[in-house]
């Protein structure tokens, strides 16, 4: 039987035009939303509003008359994704995953800023006294293990709560920060979970009722809708919403009978994810995470000969080469355990669907103590901050590499000599 071909969505140049136009129509209106949003928000010298305390963190400095002064930093995220810091008392309370009410200072917040985020003095109001479905969650799983940062990790990972500034520290030597992040990988599993616990239910309810209807489509909508309803409880982090909204092209495409490996599908979930939700646009998140999909399908447009086994054994080296760049660049954080985050990212994909169920099943704390010697590893780290130019030549080297194969060794000889590098230094 011949294997249907696959076509490429945009295939002329009137296609690509008539999408930037879409797009372009939609981030206009998207962003004229956010700034009539930013001039209510603007309009006194004073405004309330309602956030989420997402950090809470002590800082001390020293004043110009030598005097040390001590204060605490909140980062707080409204129920509308706009996210600022503020100060308060050393005094405060922890009001860290608490609601609050507060009055912000607008005066000096300009419209630049309140997409990306800024900073506002301001009065805390009032504070959260019902307990949301999402604490209860994180107390749930602090009852499953006695070690607070085993607690931390899980409610990083299920929850997408940040980590405790020394947890980063050490994720970041070991250079498995990414693994906490709910991302791609994340929302496969979970799909893939929620598609068999569906399956056979709904074969029964079709076979006698609908017979007529596509199990296939139905299914994932209901998958979808499920994801769609966990990426609202998580508040939508960048990572995971990229990772819906390319679950979602990608199904159409497919549907359609048009390619799904390719950068035009990578291309569009981009420019649809900025044209929707603006704010994303300034996301280093959001930026890492398209990366990081952008070379596992340069990977398999290139390597698509290869066999399944050659692919998983080689794609994580291949990952972990390309995106080393973007991690000195932006963390510059490098050990010689760095480079382990390659077997450590393929144990992950067991370690991950494993917790879930047995956090399910009420034994959450039986991989405890193999955390705990993640945990005791003492990394010797040097800050490795590589300029922003070297980043530069690898983003203009990976576009090249889209058309052509010498710019690819090209782009895999750089990585290599900036991997050289960092291991040089570190010894």
């Amino acid at each position: 039987m011949t294997k249907i071909k696959r076509v490429e969505l945009l295939s002329s140049k009137r296609d690509i035009l008539y999408l930037l136009a879409l797009f372009s129509l939609l981030f206009t209106l998207s962003l004229s939303y956010e700034y009539y949003s930013y001039k209510k928000l603007t309009e006194f010298d004073s405004a309330l509003v309602q956030a989420k305390v997402l950090k809470q963190y002590l800082k001390t400095k020293v004043t110009k008359d030598g005097k040390i002064k001590s204060y605490q930093v909140l980062k707080l995220k409204t129920d509308g994704g706009l996210s600022f810091y503020t100060i308060a008392s050393k005094k405060t309370p922890n009001y860290k995953d608490k609601n609050i009410l507060l009055e912000i200072q607008t005066a000096k917040i300009n419209f630049l800023s309140y997409l990306k985020s800024f900073f506002a003095f301001s009065k805390i109001i009032q504070t959260q006294t019902k307990e949301s479905l999402k604490q209860s969650l994180s107390h749930y799983l602090s009852t499953l293990h006695q070690n607070k940062n085993i607690s931390a990790i899980y409610e990083a990972l299920f929850l997408a709560k940040p980590l405790p500034y020394h947890l980063q520290q050490l994720f970041s030597k070991l250079g498995i920060s990414h693994l906490l992040a709910i991302s791609g990988f994340h929302l496969g599993v979970l799909s893939t979970i929620l598609f068999f616990i569906l399956k056979y239910p709904y074969k029964l309810l079709q076979n006698r009722y609908f017979p007529y209807r596509s199990s296939q489509r139905d299914i994932f909508f209901l998958v979808a809708l499920l994801l769609f309803a966990y990426t609202l409880f998580l508040e939508y982090p960048p990572s995971l919403l990229r990772a819906f909204i390319m679950l979602l092209v990608t199904f159409f495409l497919y549907e359609k009978g048009i390619k799904i490996i390719s950068m035009q599908t990578l291309f569009i979930t981009a420019l649809l994810i900025i044209a929707l939700f603006p704010r994303l646009l300034f996301s280093t998140g959001l930026f890492l995470s398209l990366s990081g999909v952008f070379y596992i399908f340069l990977f398999l447009i290139y390597f698509k000969s290869k066999s399944r086994l050659w692919q998983f054994v080689v794609l994580p080296f291949w990952v972990y080469l390309m995106m080393l760049p973007y991690s000195l660049v932006l963390f510059g954080n490098f050990s010689l355990y760095h480079p382990l985050s390659i077997i450590w990212t393929s144990l992950f994909s067991l370690f991950y669907p494993l917790t879930i169920a047995l956090h399910c099943i009420g034994f959450g704390d039986i991989l405890d103590r193999a955390l705990e010697m993640l945990l005791d590893l003492q990394p010797h780290a040097l800050n490795i901050k590589l300029h922003s130019n070297y980043l530069f030549i690898e983003i203009v080297l990976s576009i090249m590499a889209i058309f052509k194969k010498e710019a690819l060794l090209l782009l895999l000889l750089y990585t290599l000599s900036v991997f050289v590098y960092s291991i040089y230094h570190v010894t």
